[in-house]
């Protein structure tokens, strides 16, 4: 359960945005689950916070009760390309994904969806989910960059660590294609050196996710990234509320927070 104490670390600790993640497939059937999530979102925003929920698919009533609760952001990535996702998911389509992300915009929510390199894919793929997310009716604000992280006993357990390099280049081929969008450097930065991720952030990417874990898997410690922030230059941005937020920037997650900064 959501503590308060969770939502007053991460706010203390400079984050701008909580955010929360449930390993769901959907909302349909989480009547109890999803009412307590719009008391969270209400109380989130009372402590002057913005707040994203990841929550799986949702339908467009469900868009809207979020967007009244004072819902900032809603967290659907699209993973990969079209033509390999199938190869990656199989629980729900790939236009189910993309019908998600209409409701949300419909709804009045600004959208964080990006993707994973790493699965497996070719480099068309890359191209292909930057392609489907630049050509949106509307760019996403939020569009997160990550990198797998292979854990053991999953399919992709054996997958080659993807290269800073592999990174920089989605990075910044988001940052060309999607000017406005806070790109966010998000999982498998916990293997990249601070030298490395300063590449990642003179390519473009002005936001982090932050936090003891991404969902399930490890991320850098949090006086690491602050001591980061203070070499580099990174001065924390204040929170939007809505409005849309600004394109030189640097945030956090923890179960999920995030904290903007700016170059």
């Amino acid at each position: 359960m959501l503590s308060w104490k969770q939502q007053k670390k991460a706010k203390e600790s400079g984050s701008t945005r909580f955010c929360m993640g449930a390993a769901w497939r959907e909302t349909i059937g989480r009547k109890s689950n999803f009412n307590q999530i719009l008391e969270y979102v209400k109380e989130i925003r009372g402590m002057g916070m913005e707040v994203c929920c990841t929550l799986g698919m949702i339908e467009k009533q469900q868009a809207e009760e979020l967007k009244k609760a004072g819902l900032t952001a809603y967290n659907h990535n699209l993973d990969t390309s079209r033509e390999y996702y199938p190869n990656i998911i199989t629980t729900r389509s790939y236009d189910d994904r993309l019908q998600t992300l209409e409701h949300v915009r419909e709804a009045g929510i600004s959208i964080c969806s990006g993707g994973i390199i790493g699965l497996g894919e070719a480099e068309e793929d890359r191209v292909g989910l930057l392609h489907t997310l630049a050509t949106l009716p509307t760019h996403p604000e939020s569009v997160p960059i990550n990198a797998l992280v292979a854990v053991k006993g999953t399919p992709l357990e054996d997958q080659k660590p993807v290269e800073i390099w592999e990174m920089i280049r989605m990075i910044a081929t988001a940052r060309i294609t999607m000017p406005k969008a806070m790109v966010r450097l998000s999982a498998g930065r916990v293997r990249f050196s601070m030298p490395e991720q300063a590449l990642c952030f003179l390519a473009g990417a002005n936001s982090i996710f932050a936090g003891e874990k991404l969902l399930t898997t490890a991320n850098n410690d949090f006086d690491a990234d602050q001591a980061m922030f203070k070499i580099l230059g990174l001065i924390p941005k204040a929170p939007s509320f809505g409005e849309e937020e600004a394109s030189a920037a640097a945030p956090t997650e923890s179960e999920r927070s995030e904290q903007a900064a700016s170059m």
